[in-house]
């Protein structure tokens, strides 16, 4: 990749970017810790949330299974009774 597709991907010349995104970093930084919050909090209230997502997603599909389960148990044991009934007729 050369320099003007870089420089086009990221916004601008690559020094430039890095500069920008240490100050920018710096001043959301000091606002944060100025309202109490630290790096320790942040990682670990994300990786929360990503498990809350992960065991309501694995909850979801338990009771799919479950709902399946169910009806497989109503569904199954008719179709194969038709499909006896029906391998007797003459066609």
């Amino acid at each position: 990749m050369d320099g003007s597709a870089l420089a086009r991907f990221l916004g601008g010349s690559p020094i430039s970017v890095a500069v920008r995104l240490v100050v920018v970093s710096f001043i959301v930084g000091i606002l944060l810790v100025m309202w109490g919050f630290e790096p320790g909090d942040i990682v670990d209230g994300i990786v929360q949330l990503f498990r809350r997502l992960v065991d309501f997603a694995l909850t979801d599909f338990h009771q799919f299974g479950r709902t399946l389960l169910t009806g497989a148990i109503v569904v199954v044991p008719i179709w194969f009774v038709m499909r006896l009934l029906d391998a007797r007729r003459p066609r």
